[in-house]
């Protein structure tokens, strides 16, 4: 666990800085918060590619990824549903319209619903995880709810400023993504090194800011926005592998990460995880000195700290659903583990709030979801000591328990 407790120092290091540096350096800050977004975007890329070069699908097993899509889904949804509900009797502004609390509410509290897949698979890996049946299937349902956060963002989207043309444009584009991944399965003969990776990763990331600034020009208040996350994955999954390439052939070992097994790949895939897991850090909006609105009740920091814990009680308790399924497929202990493996959120709930920010929302609502961000994310390496504890002490007999 060394690796996983150097990740967590590197993220509290982020935290921290996310905190205190807009206060040093002032008004140019921004500049400097911009460069931070799209390093994190590129370390995700980078961590995304090399998951779909690990990943397997089996084609004659369509009706169990069905499944999987479902268990994900309800993972995503019920932490927005009570995050949801909480938002909107406890800390919606009072006086204002109950559709306009509504409203706001249903799009802030989707930041709850998405797993950090990127940090999630970075510290499963680290704590030498990655052969073990919670991170595969940990993988398919962190992808599966990061899919379904951004599929329902659209609607949402189109709740807080209507029905738009972009929004159709980002559906098609998801569907070529997934119909690729599906007919070019590990095909495509391309350079699979790390410096290549890392250059696909800078590609993805600036044709998706490209497509973004372009879009701005046209309609500035609906821009056309692609989350790296799933063309990346894409891309990952039609690399066609090395003869001879293994995947999971050894990486058992902890501190072992995602991608080839060579040494220097492995160098390469470490150093740039724990750059990944520090620029997540400091990619967090900053929540202190009251920096993301005013309205709403005022609060004492009791009472905001009572709110964040609450809060962040329910949005992981939603994240429950896997624990009670698959029990024909793994022990109790490791479908629990699954489940608190699936609890880490990251940078797509950061991008949330940001869009949320966007919209005008602010007020106590937004800084107690942001505080309990930032807390799920302290607690990443607290939440994968515990899934590791479960696995290893899961009985090594041939019947599974149910």
């Amino acid at each position: 666990m060394k690796k996983v407790l150097l990740f967590s120092i590197l993220l509290v290091a982020g935290l921290a800085g996310s905190q205190i540096l807009p206060g040093l350096i002032g008004s140019s800050y921004g500049a400097i918060a911009e460069a931070v977004s799209v390093l994190t975007l590129v370390g995700l890329a980078f961590i995304m590619i090399h998951v779909g070069y690990e990943f397997e699908l089996d084609k004659n097993r369509l009706g169990s990824y069905g499944w999987d899509y479902v268990v994900a889904m309800t993972a995503a949804a019920f932490p927005w549903i009570f995050v949801t509900v909480y938002f909107v009797f406890f800390l919606a502004p009072p006086g204002a319209m109950m559709g306009e609390n509504w409203k706001d509410a249903l799009v802030l509290s989707r930041f709850a619903a998405p797993t950090s897949a990127g940090v999630l698979f970075s510290m499963l890996a680290a704590a030498g995880l990655s052969t073990t049946w919670v991170f595969r299937k940990a993988r398919i349902l962190a992808i599966f709810d990061d899919l379904d956060t951004v599929l329902l963002m659209i609607p949402l989207s189109i709740l807080m400023v209507g029905a738009a043309w972009q929004m159709g444009v980002v559906v098609l584009l998801m569907a070529a993504l997934i119909i690729l991944a599906w007919v070019y399965l590990h095909r495509w003969s391309i350079p699979v090194t790390w410096p290549w990776v890392l250059f696909y990763a800078v590609l993805i990331v600036g044709v998706s800011e490209v497509i973004y600034i372009s879009s701005k020009l046209i309609d500035k208040q609906i821009p056309i926005h692609i989350e790296i996350l799933l063309p990346a994955f894409v891309l990952g999954t039609i690399m066609k592998r090395p003869a001879g390439a293994n995947p999971h052939l050894d990486d058992s070992r902890e501190g072992h990460q995602e991608g080839p097994e060579d040494e220097s790949e492995q160098k390469a895939s470490s150093i740039i995880s724990a750059i990944f897991i520090f620029l997540v850090g400091l990619n967090m909006p900053q929540v202190f000195g009251n920096p993301i609105g005013d309205s709403g009740p005022q609060l004492s920091a009791g009472m905001i700290a009572f709110h964040v814990l609450v809060v962040t009680i329910i949005s992981n308790l939603g994240k429950m659903f896997p624990a009670f399924v698959y029990r024909r497929e793994a022990h109790w202990k490791e479908r629990l583990a699954l489940a608190i493996g699936m609890w880490p959120r990251g940078e797509v709930g950061a991008g949330i709030l940001l869009l949320a920010i966007g919209y005008g929302i602010g007020g106590s609502m937004m800084t107690v979801a942001a505080l309990s961000l930032v807390v799920n994310l302290l607690l990443t390496g607290v939440f994968i000591w515990f899934v590791k504890s479960l696995i290893n002490s899961v009985p090594k007999v041939d019947t599974i328990e149910v």
